[in-house]
């Protein structure tokens, strides 16, 4: 069974309130009942994880790879593009992990098209509200399959 963590970051908390014609009018529970829903359905154990604080969530990818964590799927938020403690910790833990946005970051201001962590990441998903999350929790289903197959053969 493959452990899977998704870390949502700064103001993800407000969801379903917080501009919905952006974010939509999901909330955070309900996007994390979902992604339960489908993790159980694919035999994989979920933790989710929410902060508004930089140095909560470096602590959290740091313990993760004591936790036996198989794969992260983050929504960095806000800290995609400022954020070089988040990526020195994916970097630190070799943790597979995909970033992924509500929004498409490519289509609203320019500053948003930058990241800290999109050219470690295994891969991005962006701009399909919820379904960015459950897109990456698909794939990232896929590729610890693809890793254990490999480690047995």
């Amino acid at each position: 069974m493959a452990n899977v963590l998704v870390i949502h970051g700064p103001n993800l908390n407000l969801l379903g309130s917080r501009e919905p014609e952006v974010y939509g009018a999901d909330t955070l529970d309900a996007i994390n009942q979902n992604l339960s829903q489908m993790a159980q359905q694919n035999g994989v154990n979920l933790q989710t994880f929410q902060s508004n604080n930089e140095g909560e969530i470096v602590s959290c990818i740091q313990q993760a790879a004591n936790n036996q964590v198989d794969f992260i799927i983050i929504n960095p938020a806000a800290y995609t593009h400022t954020s070089v403690a988040i990526r020195d910790a994916f970097l630190a833990t070799r943790i597979p992990f995909i970033e992924t946005h509500l929004s498409n970051v490519y289509a609203r201001e320019e500053f948003r098209m930058h990241s800290y962590l999109s050219d470690i990441a295994l891969g991005v998903v962006s701009g399909f509200g919820k379904t960015s999350y459950l897109l990456a929790l698909e794939a990232a289903v896929i590729h610890c399959k693809q890793s254990v197959k490999q480690r047995t053969e």
